[in-house]
């Protein structure tokens, strides 16, 4: 569906929302949305982060093989 958008598709789409918005509103709609997505990127880390060490907490026989906790 959206494979058929083309150079000129977007351009239409930009003008629509410039006359949407207005020029003014831009670039604090652009702040916005960069901030969402630094948000958005530090709790995927944070996500990551926290799985990881769990996983490096696990306790591990001499044998390579985590214990089974019967």
């Amino acid at each position: 569906m959206l494979g058929n958008l083309t150079g000129i598709h977007l351009l239409i789409i930009l003008g629509i929302v410039v006359l949407l918005f207005g020029a003014t509103k831009l670039p604090a709609l652009a702040k916005g949305l960069g901030q969402s997505l630094n948000i958005f990127r530090s709790e995927i880390h944070a996500g990551d982060n926290k799985k990881s060490s769990d996983q490096a907490s696990a306790p591990v026989a001499h044998d390579g093989t985590v214990p089974s906790h019967e």
